[in-house]
């Protein structure tokens, strides 16, 4: 890993996370959540991995990046299912915690 990237990492994650987080509290949930799922974090994960291991590591990670979907799916499913059930910290906490057991268990099968 280049040291020198991680402050580029820094400011696009920030960025992302400032970008969303005022649109959405700005009641323009679409466009703050298009700009949480523009993939400028994961190009930028993608070239690091391509730059230090190559083309078959960049593709292992995209792979990767599928099979987590389906946990991923279901932890924003929980969250807004739960959230005004059970408000914010607990709603987070389930799906995370559900996240985490989909998560763990499809990397243990494969």
């Amino acid at each position: 890993m280049d040291i020198k990237m991680l402050p580029v990492y820094f400011v696009i994650g920030g960025a992302v996370v400032s970008a969303a987080t005022y649109f959405g509290s700005q009641a323009k949930s679409l466009l703050a959540a298009f700009i949480a799922f523009f993939p400028a974090v994961s190009v930028v994960t993608i070239c690091s991995i391509y730059l230090a291991g190559g083309t078959q590591a960049a593709v292992s990670y995209t792979k990767s990046m599928l099979m987590l979907l389906p946990p991923w799916v279901v932890y924003v499913v929980a969250v807004m299912f739960l959230l005004p059930r059970i408000g914010l910290a607990g709603s987070l906490i389930v799906g995370i915690a559900i996240y985490s057991a989909i998560a763990l268990l499809i990397m243990r099968l494969t």
